[in-house]
């Protein structure tokens, strides 16, 4: 394999999480006075860290956001994940081909780490990813579209930017992995191909990717 670290984003990508996130934040939101559809949540949030939410409100509105938004907006989104959440299809299949190849493998993700463990615990990819191959905006200053992220990732891994494909399927997700120097595969399971124009490659289904980064 031409990689030495393959990147995941989480949301996604490893599990389908994007639209009970945006379900649920376009329906909070608009409960706060902020009219948000479903179709706006993705454009306007999808791989967005939370401080960016709170970011565009205050500079669309003027108005900020509650104290406790974030803990409100994760206790519903935890407990969809509970009923609701599952493994992105295929997902399990391609970790389990880099194990076997001995490739190595991380997330990092806009979301908490808290966020990411529920995630994993309850579709069963913890199994896949001990806490030292989970990273987290919450690690670094800035999130997506910054470049931070995934440098931070390579860096604590071993492995230099050049060395590392990133797994993506938001424009903030292609854009800061491009930013950081790194080949960058878009997936467009939910995403319209021309979104994610800046991907080296595009993929529609985990089962094309393993061919993909030979």
């Amino acid at each position: 394999m031409r990689y030495e670290l393959i990147i995941f984003d989480n949301d996604g990508v490893l599990v389908d999480s994007e639209p009970l996130s945006n379900r649920h934040l376009a329906a909070y939101l608009t409960e706060l006075g902020h009219p948000t559809s479903y179709e706006e949540s993705v454009r306007d949030y999808m791989g967005s860290a939370m401080h960016r939410i709170h970011e565009l409100v205050l500079e669309r509105t003027g108005r900020r956001l509650p104290e406790d938004f974030d803990d409100v907006f994760h206790a519903r989104v935890f407990a969809a994940f509970e009923q609701e959440l599952r493994p992105v299809p295929g997902a399990t299949g391609v970790l389990k081909e880099l194990a076997a190849d001995q490739v190595l493998y991380c997330v990092a993700s806009s979301g908490s780490h808290e966020r990411i463990r529920v995630g994993h615990r309850t579709t069963g990819l913890d199994q896949w990813f001990t806490r030292e191959r989970i990273f987290s905006s919450e690690d670094v200053g800035r999130g997506k579209p910054a470049p931070d992220l995934f440098l931070y990732a390579a860096e604590r891994m071993g492995v230099a930017p050049e060395r590392c494909a990133v797994v993506e399927d938001s424009p903030l997700g292609v854009q800061a992995a491009v930013a950081a120097g790194m080949d960058v595969y878009g997936f467009t399971a939910m995403t319209p191909a021309e979104k994610l124009a800046g991907a080296n490659q595009l993929f529609s289904t985990m089962g094309e990717l393993p061919d993909l980064l030979i």
